[in-house]
């Protein structure tokens, strides 16, 4: 069931060069040059790869108020932050552009009008190089509150890639039915969904957005292994003692409309997961059910999104 209007997309599942922005940001380029070369118009990577994930936090006694070492490792964290206006992802945005594709990645923004404070953000790139959207995470799970701040809607976008309308979430906020329905509002038929890496997570979930949306379901997720931690990080040997063998094992794969597997979840190794998606399938499932088309009531539920970006303070300059 292909045409010719049919979307080829690819799933790098790879490990970051950890807490390295500038060393993962040129992996990440090489492996959308990579995608590129497989005839791929649309490349994801995993939630927070450039520079990494920050695994410590558990492992470490991350509560623990006004600890020398959970400073350290903050201040380490903070400096290889991406820095979207300092231009930190143009190598990436050169890779786009010459290799024609859209690129989606997970990173670990620092927004300078917010001081030192972090977020966790996908940011959207378009084959022509130019960063089109970033979604800063709704709300950090769990531990990532001691290292990542709450985002916004302002990024709760879609955008039409070769006729497919693409909408993306962060990890956990894939689970909230509200972020999701936000997407299908706009007529989102392709989600993609970035996890730092397990297939517990992308197992049952995916599949799960895929049959409800009936749209296609794309889960990228990264890996981290005892081996990633640099040697010259700040606190390597005791990261290196504190860290599981395996933090993230991947488990990148993409479900149909049908909520059947078009690419089953890839476990534990580092590979370009390649597929061919038609849009002619998700026409077919919505014949039955389309959760903001036929099947909506919007007279009944209606959805309000706030899409404004909170700055925290507002300025008037004299008149003279």
């Amino acid at each position: 069931m292909h045409d010719s209007s049919s979307l080829v997309v690819a799933l790098a599942q790879i490990a970051p060069v950890w807490l390295d922005r500038d060393a993962t940001v040129a992996k990440v380029a090489d492996w959308a040059a990579r995608a590129a070369a497989e005839g791929s118009r649309l490349v994801a990577f995993g939630e927070a790869l450039a520079p990494g994930y920050p695994f410590w936090v558990e492992h470490t006694d991350g509560a623990k108020f006004e600890s020398p070492l959970q400073k350290s490792l903050f201040a380490q964290y903070a400096a290889q932050a991406v820095d979207l206006g300092r231009g930190d992802l143009a190598p990436l945005c050169a890779a786009a552009r010459k290799g024609r594709l859209w690129v989606a990645l997970g990173c670990i923004e620092r927004a300078r009008e917010r001081g030192h404070s972090l977020y966790c953000s996908l940011v959207l790139i378009d084959d022509q190089g130019e960063i089109r959207n970033v979604h800063r995470k709704l709300m950090p799970t769990y531990e990532e509150r001691l290292v990542w701040s709450p985002g916004d809607g302002h990024g709760l976008r879609c955008f039409d890639v070769d006729g497919f309308i693409l909408g993306g979430l962060n990890c956990w906020e894939n689970w909230m039915p509200l972020a999701r329905s936000a997407l299908y509002a706009q007529g989102e038929d392709l989600h993609l969904a970035t996890w730092p890496g397990s297939d517990r997570n992308t197992g049952e979930l995916t599949r799960h957005i895929a049959r409800e949306g009936r749209s296609y379901a794309m889960s990228v997720s990264g890996l981290m292994r005892r081996e990633d931690i640099p040697a010259h990080l700040p606190h390597a040997t005791l990261l290196r003692e504190a860290l599981p063998e395996v933090s993230a094992n991947g488990g990148s794969c993409i479900a149909a409309p049908t909520g059947e597997w078009v690419v089953p979840p890839c476990i534990g190794e580092e590979r370009l997961l390649v597929a061919q998606l038609d849009p002619a399938l998700v026409r077919a499932e919505r014949q039955n059910f389309d959760p903001f088309g036929h099947y909506s009531r919007p007279d009944v539920l209606e959805l309000q999104v706030n899409r404004s970006r909170p700055r925290g303070a507002r300025f008037t300059e004299d008149a003279d």
